[in-house]
């Protein structure tokens, strides 16, 4: 099956991926003139992907639709990874015809959700692949927001750091935070180079967002399951929480989050107090991930 092709996306996708290759490495000569933009010409992606300098524009402009054969070219000269190979094959409404493994559907581990519901002042969070937020707390929804509310296709913790305003603006040094996270999806990447999910994710924020761009295109990447998170909430105030991730032991892939406060200081009494003002949510539907 095709995604309906969305030639101005695959406009802008095109334009992010060139302009993060250096003309260097891709083995063009030198040239005396000064480059107003950075990454490559238009004129140089078309001669790498030998396909004429005009056409190549116009798929840029959205006013022509590529052919299976034109993206593999285009993938090999925009050194494009397996992520964003498939996301520039949906965008242009193509099949790759390469052979996909039916992925099974992410539940959360009974142990983990029963731990959840034992930490009523700790916001936690079980992650499982990509990021993908499986099961929370009440306490994660006093601080966050109402993940029952979000679409579980969409219930994502770095899509939220960037499109949600309300989560993106709790973050003191939302830049700190939002790098650290690319760097741990990227980690994450290497494990799965042919997740469909991931790269329709990968795809998506590049294309939205100049700042995941950038940090994507780093390769930065990062384990840590330790750290300090400070949050700005509009109910409490300032937070300053130790952020600690454990990994569960069956293979799962699954993580359980868990933010705590110091012990008697102005943040530990704010995040009691939040979470005295909310109730244990409805347990997500294991098949919908929707609270009943």
């Amino acid at each position: 099956m095709t995604s309906p092709s969305h030639p101005r996306a695959l406009g802008a996708f095109l334009r992010a991926c060139r302009a993060q290759l250096d003309p260097r490495e891709c083995g063009l000569p030198e040239t005396e003139s000064a480059r107003r933009v950075a990454g490559l010409r238009r004129e140089e992606v078309a001669r790498l992907a030998a396909i004429s300098v005009d056409y190549y524009t116009r798929l840029e402009q959205g006013r022509v639709r590529a052919s299976a054969p034109v993206l593999t070219t285009l993938a090999r000269a925009l050194r494009l990874d397996e992520d964003q190979q498939r996301y520039l094959y949906e965008l242009a409404g193509r099949s790759d015809a390469r052979p996909r493994r039916r992925r099974p559907a992410q539940r959360v581990r009974p142990p983990m959700r029963r731990l959840l519901d034992q930490l009523p002042h700790a916001p936690a969070l079980v992650f499982g692949k990509r990021l993908d937020i499986l099961a929370w707390n009440a306490a994660a929804t006093a601080l966050y927001t109402d993940f029952a509310a979000v679409p579980a296709s969409r219930r994502n913790y770095l899509r939220l750091m960037f499109t949600d305003p309300g989560i993106r603006g709790m973050h003191r040094d939302w830049a700190h935070d939002a790098r650290d996270a690319v760097a741990a999806l990227r980690m994450e990447a290497a494990a799965d180079t042919d997740d469909p999910d991931l790269a329709r994710l990968v795809g998506e924020l590049t294309v939205r967002d100049s700042d995941f761009r950038t940090w994507w295109a780093e390769h930065r990447v990062n384990s840590a399951t330790y750290g300090t998170k400070h949050y700005r909430h509009h109910l409490v105030g300032d937070l300053t929480l130790d952020c600690d991730t454990w990994a569960a032991s069956d293979g799962s892939g699954q993580r359980l989050m868990v933010l705590t406060a110091e012990p008697a200081s102005s943040s530990h009494d704010a995040l009691r107090i939040l979470t005295s003002w909310t109730t244990e949510p409805a347990e997500p539907n294991p098949t919908t991930g929707r609270t009943a």
